[in-house]
């Protein structure tokens, strides 16, 4: 199991099990945040926990959130119910401690262009800290 809180502690998140990689994604929103994503359905593989704030984009299918403390990016959220009654979810693996994350490979999305999936480059969490 994956662990996370944001920096005073206030928001926490858990990933059940560990994911094959975290994604980068050059989104407007996500490439300001400067976050790597893992993902799954709230409640099922990922848990959160803490109150927060969320900034939801115009056109409202995700809402980003926040500790309304220190201001750290937790997560984004559907605002959608699936068909199935799921709720996808990811979390900001930046906010686990780096040796549980550090092998990690990461996926890019081109979410400004194309919104599709980039290849593999073969770089892995830990060649995103420096």
């Amino acid at each position: 199991m994956l662990k996370g809180s944001c920096l005073c502690g206030t928001v926490n998140w858990t990933f059940d099990g560990m994911p094959e990689s975290a994604t980068a994604c050059n989104c407007t929103v996500c490439r300001r945040y400067g976050v790597l994503w893992i993902y799954d359905f709230e409640n099922e593989g990922i848990h959160v926990s803490g109150k927060t704030r969320a900034y939801v984009r115009n056109e409202g299918s995700l809402g980003f959130h926040f500790c309304p403390d220190c201001g750290c990016v937790a997560y984004w959220r559907s605002l959608q119910v699936q068909q199935d009654g799921k709720r996808r979810i990811a979390v900001n693996v930046r906010l686990s401690e780096p040796e549980t994350v550090a092998h990690l490979l990461i996926d890019h999305f081109d979410g400004l262009d194309e919104f599709e999936d980039l290849p593999r480059d073969g770089r892995c969490v830990k060649d995103y800290w420096f």
